[in-house]
């Protein structure tokens, strides 16, 4: 392989880059006219534009990418995150144009791009799941005879979807139509198929998933579990790696389970097998995420592997030269996802000018950027600036370098999510390690957070006002 085309824009283009600079591999970026100054396109090898700035006239153009992928003779196609990364229809086409995709089969992304025929999959190995209907459902009566029988509270998921689109928590039977209603409404404009199904709510889950990558050559490794319950609208802020509550009995029980998974769809390269895990340490298998994560970082981290490294050596072809025998956790490290968003009117999108944007650095500080000082940050995309990443021997080390390395990371210009994350790291039931998905709904207040900005802001400037006078002294000693 010595050309791949990275099609996929911000932090994660560079981060497959870099890899693939590593390995003496040379890259293509693709890009919008929203991003033709953006850093990704300056970092690749070669740079084609492909459209206008929204994602369905750029990124989402399949066969414009595998055009220009055949053009630059390029032997693999790496699809990042979001975008085309889980559309099977796209694997499928790059592999008959003869190029590489750096990524799962298409069969294998088709099971598990549906929460239903991914349950039916996995039915066979004994993995467990949380009670509920396994037949996707749009007829509303029908539903509801299905949610008394699996008693209430329950949740309602849309089938094709994800990133909490379709989705509702129903605590009493009163309440049922109407949020099935809502349901199946929002599932069909999001994702053009308005199927849902119907499960037990379980109560203070803990989000944990298993990261798992598998070779062509039968062998499958599972790389350990990260912990991603702490999440705003059903989707993560917060990660880590290992989880506070794991017990090597269970992360052993969990991650051959996430084996049996990918053993389930005759899986290949980096997966993600996600777990539902109650109070009681009981797991339930939830959903397969066919990509590499946003958050893999962390387990890079911990385990010394890098994950896009075997990405594309799997892809090549090539057996993996490691057994589960020969992996370790090695210290813990957190990540937080640095959203332009604001934290205190409901982490709503902040789009502007990055007026001042320096990053934090040191030791055990990990920083998979896609910004730099001077870019506007586009309406078009994921508000995502980067990933902040800490590592120390001990949790509360990670969690200490965090707090530090947030205050080091200096943004003016959008609101970001790097406040937030120091209100987590210093909450008590986050250091305690007992929380679950509800944290910010049990603990998180606006209100508190912009005091405790406020007050941050005061103490900041009376340092430098002593500062200011201090220097003053000084000025005004007669020279000897």
């Amino acid at each position: 392989m010595k050309k791949i085309l990275v099609a996929n824009r911000g932090e994660i283009a560079i981060r497959v880059m870099q890899t693939a600079k590593k390995m003496g591999i040379k890259t293509v970026a693709v890009f919008s006219t929203a991003d033709r100054n953006a850093p990704h396109v300056k970092f690749a090898d070669e740079a084609v534009c492909i459209g206008e700035a929204p994602s369905s006239q750029s990124y989402l153009l399949g066969d414009k990418i595998i055009e220009v992928a055949k053009e630059l003779n390029v032997d693999g196609i790496h699809p990042g995150y979001g975008f085309l990364s889980e559309n099977a229809n796209f694997a499928e086409a790059v592999e008959r144009a003869g190029i590489t995709f750096i990524g799962p089969r298409s069969k294998a992304i088709k099971i598990m791009g549906s929460k239903l025929a991914a349950k039916d999959a996995v039915k066979a190995y004994d993995i467990p799941m949380v009670p509920g209907i396994d037949e996707a459902i749009t007829d509303v009566e029908k539903a509801k005879k299905a949610a008394v029988e699996i008693g209430f509270p329950i949740l309602i998921k849309a089938s094709a979807g994800g990133g909490g689109k379709g989705m509702r928590v129903v605590n009493e039977e009163k309440d049922f139509v109407p949020q099935m209603e809502r349901a199946i409404s929002e599932a069909t404009s999001a994702f053009g198929d308005g199927s849902v199904f119907i499960e037990k709510y379980v109560g203070s889950p803990r989000h944990i998933e298993i990261q798992v990558m598998a070779d062509s050559h039968g062998n499958i490794l599972y790389l350990f579990e990260r912990e991603c319950s702490i999440q705003r609208r059903h989707q993560k802020v917060v990660e880590e790696a290992p989880s506070a509550v794991l017990t090597p009995e269970i992360r052993q029980k969990m991650g051959e389970a996430a084996v049996k998974v990918a053993k389930a769809c005759d899986y290949l390269g980096a997966g993600t097998v996600e777990f539902l895990l109650d109070e009681n340490k009981n797991f339930y298998f939830l959903e397969m995420n066919t990509r590499l994560q946003v958050e893999h970082p962390v387990t890079e981290m911990i385990t010394g592997l890098d994950l896009v490294e075997l990405q594309i050596k799997i892809a090549r072809g090539e057996k993996m030269d490691i057994k589960q025998e020969d992996l370790t956790i090695k210290g813990h490290a957190l990540e937080l996802r640095v959203y332009a968003e604001d934290p205190l009117n409901d982490f709503a999108p902040s789009v502007g000018h990055l007026d001042v944007y320096q990053l934090p650095v040191g030791e055990g500080i990990r920083v998979d950027n896609g910004f730099e000082q001077g870019m506007d940050v586009p309406i078009y995309y994921d508000p995502m600036l980067a990933k902040l990443i800490t590592y120390g021997k001990t949790r509360e080390e990670a969690i200490e370098l965090m707090i530090e390395a947030i205050a080091d990371y200096k943004v003016e210009g959008v609101s970001t999510t790097l406040p937030f994350g120091t209100f987590v790291c210093e909450h008590e039931a986050f250091r305690s390690g007992d929380f679950d998905t509800h944290f910010v709904k049990k603990y998180y207040d606006a209100e508190k957070l912009k005091g405790q900005m406020d007050t941050e802001a005061e103490i900041a400037a009376y340092i430098a006002l002593k500062q200011y006078l201090e220097d003053r002294k000084v000025l005004r000693l007669p020279i000897q």
